[in-house]
């Protein structure tokens, strides 16, 4: 037994490793510090929840705001929400996602492999998402801009001039560090061969991971999922890259673990890994598709899939704020107040690591219970030996564990979100 404590990472977790022949033979993994927001929800007004949700994460409120607006929206038997609140509510989470890829990259997964020096890189692509989304949302992190009946910021043509400047900025910084080439020839690259011929902190750093011959460890049980959906995300669930069936959020379920403050998180009594590559698999991305071909689900994949949805994302939001008609309704006031309401309803989106969903019950406008399912808990699930979780089986049979610890981080850990 060997006992690692990961920090790095938002929170903090510990691994409990098991060894035979050398090799890890189990895994348990430990968060053991707790928060308590679903209890602090109960027996509050239901509108507390957007005040209090977005605090759940300090880098993921947006993504938390939207699931609790989404969750209370789903409360009424019908509700009317704009076109102009919709795009502006999937433009600040498609900048948030932008935003945490970066961190991800370049705070986390660089320095982990040795490259400290580029730590500083995150700090001009994080700046310009945070300025994107207090133009919409006035503040970044933390705000409550989404309520029940759509957004509460009146865009101006200067607001929209703003944060075009902002995405074309971080385009180029994009194609100045992370692959240096125009955005419109990485959204075109179909063949890991022609990016791994590219130049860039991305390619090289593939390149590096074939080199030292770890770019597919980290493998799980090839198993995705994902439960929000936008104008450019699709939900669904594959295995590998079979059909994709649709998905119900009744059909998951939570666990409790004797090993850790984290539910584990089930759908049909399976695990599942969210997050970019899950994805990607889904919504068919070509280049990604290449990858899985060839290097299946691990560490080079995980990594490919996620900073090439950075420029994916870019991308698409250049075409959503062109959508954007201002003389439409910011707001459209519910016919039924929620004070009234006894009522159930589940909200999803997707968040930089994964399917994020909450779940409320309200009772004359009183929470009666909240459930918050983070995709920590979907990857960084705690099974047994004979049912592990995706982290699990991603660390199982590697050398040691420094290994480990990257396969473990592939999966981007918050331990602040799941021992909500």
């Amino acid at each position: 037994m060997k006992i690692e404590l990961i920090e790095r990472i938002e929170g903090e977790a510990k691994l409990h490793f098991d060894f035979k022949n050398d090799k890890i033979d189990f895994v348990q993994i430990e968060f053991f510090d707790a928060r308590n927001i679903e209890t602090i929800l109960q027996n509050r007004p239901a509108k507390d929840a957007l005040v209090i949700n977005p605090r759940v994460c300090g880098i993921c409120g947006i993504a938390h705001l939207l699931a609790t607006v989404h969750a209370l929206e789903n409360c009424y038997p019908n509700i009317e929400i704009s076109p102009k609140a919709k795009i502006i509510r999937e433009l600040t989470l498609n900048f948030e996602l932008i935003q945490n890829h970066f961190k991800w990259f370049y705070l986390s997964l660089l320095p982990l492999l040795g490259h400290k020096q580029t730590v500083f890189k995150a700090t001009r692509p994080t700046q310009l998402m945070a300025k994107a989304i207090a133009t919409f949302a006035g503040q970044y992190p933390h705000n409550s801009y989404s309520i029940v009946g759509g957004v509460v910021c009146d865009v101006t043509a200067g607001d929209m001039m703003q944060v075009e400047h902002y995405i074309d900025d971080t385009i180029k910084y994009f194609e100045e560090y992370l692959l240096q080439q125009p955005l419109e020839d990485t959204l075109s690259m179909q063949s890991v061969s022609s990016l791994l011929g590219s130049d860039g902190d991305l390619p090289s750093l593939l390149r590096e991971l074939q080199t030292r011959e770890i770019h597919t460890i980290a493998k799980s049980y090839d198993r995705f999922i994902a439960f929000g959906q936008t104008s450019f995300f699709d939900k669904g669930k594959c295995l590998k890259t079979q059909t994709i069936h649709n998905v119900s959020p009744k059909y998951i379920t939570e666990t409790t673990n004797a090993h850790s403050l984290a539910k584990n998180v089930f759908y049909k009594d399976r695990f599942y890994e969210v997050g970019a590559l899950a994805r990607a698999m889904i919504n068919g991305i070509p280049l990604l598709k290449n990858s899985h071909k060839l290097y299946g689900d691990g560490l080079l994949t995980r990594i490919l899939a996620r900073m090439n949805e950075v420029a994916l994302l870019l991308n698409h939001s250049k075409q959503l704020l062109t959508q954007i008609h201002l003389n439409e309704p910011s707001y459209i006031k519910p016919k039924i107040d929620i004070s009234e309401m006894t009522a159930s309803g589940t909200g999803a989106v997707e968040a930089a690591r994964g399917s994020l969903v909450h779940q409320v019950s309200i009772k004359e406008g009183m929470i009666s219970k909240y459930d918050i399912i983070t995709p920590t808990q979907w990857n960084l699930a705690c099974g047994d030996r004979d049912n592990l979780g995706v982290a699990q089986k991603a660390m199982i049979g590697l050398a040691d564990t420094s290994l480990a610890q990257i396969a473990f981080k592939s999966f981007d850990v918050c331990s602040v979100c799941t021992t909500h």
